[in-house]
């Protein structure tokens, strides 16, 4: 029998049927009308999915920069969870990485794509591999599971519930200090900072400004973007 997690007071769970895809189907609620701090989630055991869903009070271009606290909650579950060697890294604008290689990914939502626009809902989606699709461990070195790196005690719903812990201890902070503190956790976790980059454009990724968006250089001039240009319309 599948392990039943607990979440923190202002998250509740719902568990979808086998084959649908939480993120999808938290967009769909939201759309509905579902409650703020209603995490859809799958009982895979091979790979954990779930997405949040958040009635942010903020513009988008402020509320879309949770994404970045559902990454650092994510990283410190895994840094609790995990043996004490497994580093984890971030790759702008939504991947993970564990020991080096891709690990997991990050999506997200909204029902506005204006910047100033204050959004009725937006949606945070996380993906992370416990086993190898087809269980073929080392078939593309630049990913990885999290059992190929040692962390087979975890469980997706270990690491579920230790994540919804995690992201609303963030979003707390978050909505009570603003940006600044956030961006302090999440830029050494970005293994690209100060890079070269080819995607999602070449440049040498310089840091994040006040808003999270991506200061790129290209040559002499210097381009923000935004996660809002990475936002999935459904």
């Amino acid at each position: 029998m599948t392990e039943s997690p607990q979440f923190p007071p202002l998250f509740s769970g719902e568990v979808v049927p086998k084959h649908t895809d939480p993120f999808n189907k938290a967009v769909s609620r939201a759309i509905a009308g579902v409650d703020s701090g209603t995490i859809f989630y799958s009982e895979a055991v091979d790979t954990l999915r779930a997405a949040l869903v958040l009635a942010p009070e903020t513009p988008l271009e402020e509320a879309i920069q949770a994404v970045y606290v559902a990454q650092i909650g994510l990283a410190e579950s895994l840094g609790a969870l995990a043996p004490p060697e497994v580093p984890v890294h971030f790759v702008w604008p939504d991947r993970i990485k564990v020991n080096g290689a891709i690990c997991g990914s990050v999506r997200f939502a909204s029902d506005v794509s204006d910047p100033r626009a204050e959004p009725n809902w937006l949606v945070i989606g996380i993906e992370v591999p416990f086993i190898h699709p087809g269980n073929e461990p080392g078939e593309n070195p630049n990913a990885t599971c999290l059992h190929e790196e040692g962390c087979v005690e975890i469980t997706p719903m270990g690491l579920l519930e230790s994540w919804s812990k995690h992201t609303l201890l963030w979003l707390t902070y978050f909505m009570d200090s603003g940006f600044e503190r956030v961006h302090d956790e999440w830029r050494p976790r970005c293994d690209t900072l100060g890079e070269t980059i080819e995607q999602p454009k070449p440049g040498v990724f310089v840091g994040l400004d006040d808003k999270g968006r991506m200061l790129l250089r290209q040559g002499v001039m210097t381009e923000t973007l935004s996660l809002i240009e990475f936002a999935e319309h459904l």
